[in-house]
């Protein structure tokens, strides 16, 4: 995939809010832009109200990363950026330092398609100080929005309990991109194809779509558009039935089926996209199935969710398919996942790497310092708890305590006897340089069903989900604790 090349056919190092260039052009000033940084990138609360979130976009930030360079055009952007008093906003020399920048970072994230929780690392970034800066709001751009949209389709298919879901979204998406990276993000959440068809071309995704009303409306008759659109699709004939009049439109969709079985071709299915959806759909059942249909699918659409399909099964409705659009890609009952990026570590003078802590008034956004990994536990195929540690700490214990990184009244003893244990970082980038094979999407959405088996069902149902725990390995929890403290000058006397 080559998303930033083929579509947009130019740089895109200046998608970046204009205080990371004052604070990387402060840091060259300072003689700290070379410093060796590590950022990592988290969120803080599952969205959704749910249980967890399904992490999506690291192949978009593979490309970003790949391609991040200031080209010419952007350079003359910034060389003619001037202050209130007139003057340069950047000196020349930076100029010349960011024509000159090329990507060299460490990078380590979870691979999408896994399931992830508050405070784990998705990403760690691990090099010059000036590009781990620049890189923020694109990296938290792509995780955000992506993995939003890949939680928002788990949800809606687990709902959907077995049926497939198809993503109908483009036409209310948030623009260009955010039609395409919503798509992509939908198919790594579960769903079976996209109406996007240029997502289907960039990205391989299985592309569906039928008609819409302004088909049966261009025809004198529906009986009449349901004829010639069997004629230009014989092998794939689903019909909207719900122009004029959903009981008569499902008459003259089985009319046409019998026409097609004459002529050795059978009928898919018929689509509702209106009125009581839950009464249509069994109505349509009984019809099918009296006039010798029982295989064809009822597809209902009609902005449709988690909560709304849900609601649909427990009446009992005859839908075998569900088309869900706005409310999927537009995340309609969370806009934002709101994932930060925050130093953890610098490395001082003589070589050694220093944590680094955010303290604030709301224990929530105290940030974990240090350079971070997680590991998680498993026992016969069922996660059971996640830890947080720092690189370079002894993992032969038999046995840890987990603490929660917001209520340290909160802990988990591990005992890791016959536990399965998973890595969660993988290495994505050394020194500048690709070292991960990115799986194709097909691989991906796999992973993520495999990922989802993980977890119980309590920890995925829509109301109050049971919490799934994640803590800080003991030397983490006390390293932060004491950094917090210093910061506060508070010495525990």
């Amino acid at each position: 995939m080559k998303i930033t090349k083929d579509l947009y056919r130019g740089s895109l190092t200046l998608l970046t809010d204009f205080y990371q260039l004052t604070m990387a052009y402060a840091y060259w000033k300072s003689g700290k832009a070379e410093e060796e940084a590590v950022f990592n990138l988290f969120f803080r609360k599952n969205p959704f109200q749910g249980g967890y979130t399904l992490a999506a976009g690291l192949d978009y930030i593979i490309d970003f990363c790949s391609n991040f360079k200031f080209e010419q055009d952007d350079l003359k952007y910034l060389k003619e950026m001037r202050n209130a008093d007139g003057s340069a906003t950047f000196e020349p020399a930076f100029i010349d330092y960011l024509q000159s920048m090329e990507f060299s970072c460490d990078m380590e994230a979870v691979e999408e398609g896994t399931v992830v929780f508050p405070h784990l690392p998705l990403l760690r970034i691990k090099g010059p100080l000036v590009q781990c800066q620049l890189l923020e709001t694109p990296l938290l751009n792509i995780i955000n929005f992506q993995t939003l949209i890949a939680t928002k389709a788990a949800r809606i298919v687990y709902a959907a309990k077995g049926d497939a879901v198809l993503e109908f979204g483009l036409r209310r998406a948030q623009g260009i991109d955010g039609a395409l990276a919503a798509s992509r993000a939908a198919y790594i959440g579960g769903c079976a194809s996209t109406s996007n068809v240029m997502a289907g071309k960039l990205f391989g995704i299985p592309v569906s779509g039928t008609h819409a009303h302004s088909w049966i409306m261009s025809f004198d008759t529906e009986l009449e558009a349901f004829k010639a659109y069997a004629e230009a699709f014989p092998d794939k004939c689903v019909f909207l039935v719900d122009t004029y009049d959903t009981i008569n439109g499902v008459r003259n969709a089985i009319e046409v089926g019998k026409l097609l079985r004459e002529s050795g071709k059978e009928m898919i299915g018929v689509r509702i996209d209106s009125g009581d959806l839950a009464y249509y759909s069994n109505i349509a059942r009984e019809m099918l199935d009296a006039a010798g249909f029982p295989d064809v699918k009822i597809v209902a659409s009609n902005d449709l969710d988690e909560q709304i399909i849900t609601s649909l099964k427990m009446q009992e409705a005859s839908i075998n398919v569900w088309g869900v659009g706005t409310k999927l890609v537009t995340a309609y009952d969370q806009p934002a996942l709101g994932a930060v990026y925050k130093l953890a570590a610098i490395k001082n003078d003589k070589g050694e790497w220093e944590p680094k802590v955010k303290v604030s008034q709301q224990s929530i956004k105290i940030n974990i310092p240090g350079i971070q990994n997680a590991i998680r536990f498993s026992k016969n195929g069922k996660a059971i708890a996640d830890m947080i540690y720092l690189e370079g700490e002894d993992l032969t214990s038999a046995q840890y305590i987990i603490i929660d990184p917001v209520d340290p009244t909160k802990r988990k003893k591990i005992n890791t006897i016959g536990l399965d244990e998973e890595f969660l970082l993988k290495p994505i980038f050394i020194n500048g340089q690709k070292v991960y094979e990115s799986p194709d999407i097909h691989q991906i959405k796999k992973n993520s069903e495999r990922n989802l088996a993980l977890f119980d069902k309590a920890h995925k149902r829509f109301v109050n989900p049971h919490i799934y725990p994640v803590g800080l390995e003991e030397k983490l929890y006390e390293l932060r604790t004491q950094l917090v403290f210093k910061m506060k000058n508070y010495d525990g006397a």
